[in-house]
């Protein structure tokens, strides 16, 4: 539960730049990487968790002036750079709109009546979440996977060295 919007802004920036670290190490060549055909590709995930960012936080009535193209680009670069903007987005229009009070009111948030603050939680999950999944299909793809919460398996690697 978020009790200040600092709080939110503070995690938002931490988990956003471990989102940014991954989107950061995609290639043009695997965005294509999927676990089977009728999933999401890494590309597309990436684009998703771009995306969801400013869609479910703004279920929070959080203004956020900012539009996202519909279709997933090409290049990992351009996904990567998107990401970077909205989450800029997300934290300027926290400072400027919220105060503290705000995280207590009640939002309708895709049908269902929640507190601001748990939609931004939901916002904060749905990212990481979606980071996991990605990290299977970036090993797949042969990419190597930055550390969030500490060493990824090959920093602890090379950290043994």
């Amino acid at each position: 539960m978020f009790i200040s919007v600092d709080q939110f802004i503070n995690e938002w920036t931490h988990e956003a730049e471990g989102t940014l670290k991954y989107l950061n190490v995609l290639t043009d060549d695997s965005l294509d990487q999927a676990i089977e055909e009728d999933h999401f590709s890494l590309g597309e995930l990436a684009w998703h968790v771009t995306g969801a960012a400013k869609e479910i936080v703004s279920q929070s009535g959080l203004k956020i002036d900012l539009t996202i193209q519909g279709e997933m680009p090409g290049s990992a670069k351009e996904i990567a750079e998107t990401y970077k903007k909205v989450s800029s987005a997300v934290v300027e229009a926290a400072k400027a709109q919220w105060n503290d009070e705000n995280l207590k009111e009640m939002k309708n948030c895709f049908g269902f009546d929640m507190p601001v603050f748990a939609i931004l939680r939901m916002t904060l999950n749905h990212q990481i979440h979606h980071r996991g999944q990605m990290t299977v299909l970036m090993r797949q793809a042969g990419l190597v996977v930055p550390g969030i919460y500490g060493p990824s398996r090959e920093e602890w690697a090379q950290m043994k060295k």
